[in-house]
């Protein structure tokens, strides 16, 4: 009885002692797999792809960015930080980045889709987006012209729809718009790509632009030595007219 109690004891600890190795064997092994999968020199990242239809942001300008700080490992890179680089740079609407086995780090950039400058006599690389948004960015590689639009901060919304709302009746008669500005008081001035100027005030602006446009045949041939300079139509009835010698050059905003 003795020898066999003495020999179960034996199977115990000896039992015991084997269960104990192999979870400290399975601890350790998984300690080394994580230090590994996190040391970005055992499993790195060796490619970055930069994707999109790309105008203003250059790839070369993503990839500064991002290797500007370590990435990490294949597993330790954190995407939503890289997102969040990406998105901070100027020209960046939006970005989405996701790992492909075993070492491609993948970049899909959208672009801001610029609408108009933005109050460029107070900062000259304000521009607003087509959403509607201000953002700040190098101009310099602009490849459209784009109108000017100014008022004040807060009536950024005003402005742009303003600005849309104007240039899709003046596009439809042959006019270009240049440059609309909402003073204090919201009263509307626009700029035509020729130089002419529109005053129209708080009220009725599409009747008295659909006034212009009627008007404006009768204005260009109404005198031979000068072309028109402004119009003002903040009137009930008729307009105010000045006007310019045609070799006289318009500054260009």
């Amino acid at each position: 009885m003795a020898s066999t109690a003495r020999a179960l004891n034996w199977q115990f600890w000896s039992g015991l002692a084997f269960f104990l190795v192999v979870v400290a064997s399975t601890f350790t092994g998984i300690g080394w797999l994580y230090y590994t999968a996190m040391d970005a020199q055992e499993v790195p990242i060796k490619r970055l792809l930069v994707q999109g239809e790309l105008q203003y942001v250059a790839p070369a300008d993503v990839r500064e960015t991002l290797l500007s700080d370590p990435l990490g490992s294949f597993f330790s890179a954190d995407v939503d930080r890289i997102r969040a680089q990406i998105e901070a740079m100027p020209w960046v609407a939006k970005a989405s980045v996701r790992k492909e086995w075993p070492d491609i780090l993948k970049v899909f950039v959208v672009e801001q889709q610029p609408l108009a400058h933005w109050n460029a006599n107070e900062r000259d690389d304000a521009l607003v987006n087509q959403a509607g948004e201000v953002f700040y960015a190098d101009k310099s590689r602009f490849t459209v012209r784009l109108p000017y639009l100014s008022a004040p901060e807060h009536a950024l919304t005003q402005a742009v729809q303003q600005y849309r709302d104007l240039q899709e009746l003046l596009q439809l008669n042959g006019f270009a718009v240049q440059e609309v500005a909402l003073s204090e008081r919201f009263a509307v001035e626009v700029v035509l790509q020729d130089g002419v100027v529109l005053r129209l005030g708080r009220e009725a602006l599409f009747e008295r632009i659909q006034r212009f446009i009627d008007l404006y045949p009768q204005l260009q041939g109404h005198r031979d030595d000068a072309v028109v300079d402004a119009v003002d139509l903040r009137y009930d009835t008729g307009v105010a007219v000045s006007w310019r010698a045609p070799d006289e050059q318009q500054e260009e905003s």
